[in-house]
């Protein structure tokens, strides 16, 4: 391409990306403005003077950084914990050949096409009467054995499928048994897809709203989607540039996780349909 071309196609890159960054960009100079300025019109692109009490008063009013550790801890171990479900169940369907298996695969698939909101009620009264109610417990483990895991296990599916068989065949000769071929050959294969498999969940189990709202009473437990809800003042009002400092730092560790592994996620996601 010559130069004219690169610098047209790369400054119409920059126009379609401003309606996708301006409300990131918005969110985060507007957390500085005080809120006389933040409802003002005409609006500024930039604070005339950069407050940050916005900021102290997020963790004065509730206690966030324990929310912030509640959501960061639940998030990891959901992760961990699909990845290592649905790197088994998709191997398994994968690689393994047992009466019913695409039987079964398709049952296991239904589970994507029904809403949680369906199975919010039949699940609370399960977990309250296993006194799981107002614990982390349910946030952990309806995200792993449930539609989140089910997509992991599609995208872990389809990644194991495209592995010729001959790494199997020397795994074997090898003196490597089922397990071994999984741990040592596939698995170690299997990054790009894991770590679509790991964005994926995170996003969803930081991003949780509904489950929090309906499990989880004692503020202390509450996680960030849950706790930005709860900025408001004596009125029952909105306190805006204390939910948008909030919102900017609720946001940060998806930014960073999306930066340090989107090569991997979109390698992961074009991997997994090549085969099926």
């Amino acid at each position: 391409m010559s130069l004219r071309a690169k610098v047209g196609l790369y400054g119409l890159l920059v126009v379609l990306c401003l309606p996708f960054l301006f409300p990131t960009w918005w969110m985060v100079t507007s957390s500085f403005k005080p809120v006389s300025e933040l409802l003002s019109f005409p609006p500024t692109l930039l604070p005339s003077r950069w407050d940050f009490s916005s900021y102290e008063e997020v963790f004065t009013f509730q206690p966030f950084a324990r929310q912030y550790v509640n959501s960061l801890y639940i998030a990891l171990v959901v992760t961990v914990g699909t990845m290592a479900v649905a790197a088994m169940a998709g191997y398994a369907f994968a690689r393994i050949r047992f009466p019913g298996q695409n039987v079964l695969f398709v049952v296991v698939l239904i589970g994507l096409l029904i809403p949680s909101e369906v199975t919010i009620v039949p699940l609370f009264q399960l977990f309250h009467g296993w006194g799981l109610t107002n614990t982390h417990w349910p946030l952990i483990l309806v995200p792993v054995l449930g539609a989140p895991g089910v997509m992991a296990t599609f995208i872990m599916r389809q990644f194991f499928l495209t592995l010729p068989d001959e790494l199997e065949d020397a795994a074997r000769m090898d003196g490597l048994g089922r397990f071994g071929t999984f741990f040592h050959v596939a698995l170690p294969l299997a990054r790009p897809a894991l770590s679509a498999v790991a964005i994926i969940t995170f996003l969803h189990s930081w991003n949780l709203f509904l489950e929090p709202v309906v499990y989880l009473s004692d503020r202390d437990l509450f996680t960030l989607p849950q706790a930005l809800t709860h900025y408001v003042d004596t009125y029952g009002g909105p306190m805006w540039n204390v939910q948008l400092a909030a919102s900017t730092l609720s946001a940060m560790p998806v930014l960073i996780v999306f930066a340090l592994a989107q090569r991997h996620f979109i390698e992961g996601l074009a991997q997994t349909g090549l085969k099926g």
